[in-house]
């Protein structure tokens, strides 16, 4: 009965390419194709097939906040958690940047001195050595224009972040990318946006337009 109703609602031939459905790219996005995002706090659990997709690229992330008298900490934003993924927060009030490659091996880019009460801009700025999927790169960490933290990653994911954790702003709302912190981690200070490019993409004038709406240290985004 199954295969004459199969038949009869052309549900056949079945398709069994399960590990093909892994690739998030083949779904519908609203992200494709765009090279240039803005977040705000309480953007949190977008699905990995609608955030910016940061494999296999030069990337950079850039935060605007305002920290209060008494100093911040928390997360500014992450994507994955536990068994892969990566993270940028404040930690004692210092920034850090933490790549997760499956668990097994930690990246970790911190600045030694705590962000003093004001504005301020931190910046990841990643730079993808090419050459294939899954390589490694250059990170520089800087708050205000000033490297605080520079190193190399030796591997990157190439193909998914995670199945069921997701991209958030703000806070942590799945498993932390970190032992450094207890989910949900809150940022505590102001976060006013964070800016992602896809580095190694050409800007479109929609992305240069909202570059210049988002009026945070663009010179640093060239």
């Amino acid at each position: 009965m199954f295969w004459i109703e199969a038949a009869k609602y052309d549900v056949l031939p079945l398709d069994n390419s399960t590990i093909e459905r892994f690739d998030v790219r083949i779904r519908p996005s609203l992200t494709r194709g765009r090279s240039v995002f803005t977040y705000f706090p309480g953007q949190i659990r977008i699905p990995e097939g609608t955030a910016p997709d940061l494999k296999n690229k030069s990337f950079k992330i850039g935060a605007s906040m305002d920290i209060p008298a008494g100093g911040a900490n928390g997360v500014i934003a992450t994507q994955g958690g536990r068994f892969n993924g990566w993270g940028l927060y404040l930690k004692d009030g210092r920034p850090v940047f933490h790549y997760n490659l499956v668990g097994v091996q930690q990246f970790d880019f911190a600045g030694k001195d705590k962000l003093a009460p004001g504005k301020h801009l931190v910046l990841v700025d990643f730079k993808y050595d090419g050459g294939g999927l899954g390589k490694g790169g250059t990170l520089t960490l800087s708050v205000d224009g000033n490297p605080v933290a520079q190193g190399r990653i030796d591997r990157t994911y190439a193909f998914r972040v995670s199945l069921d954790e997701t991209f958030d702003v703000g806070e942590d709302t799945g498993t932390p990318v970190s032992g450094d912190y207890v989910v949900p981690f809150r940022f505590t200070g102001t976060l006013e946006r964070v800016l992602i490019r896809l580095a190694d993409a050409q800007l479109t004038p929609e992305d240069e337009a909202q570059l210049q709406r988002a009026r945070v240290a663009i010179d640093l985004w060239k």
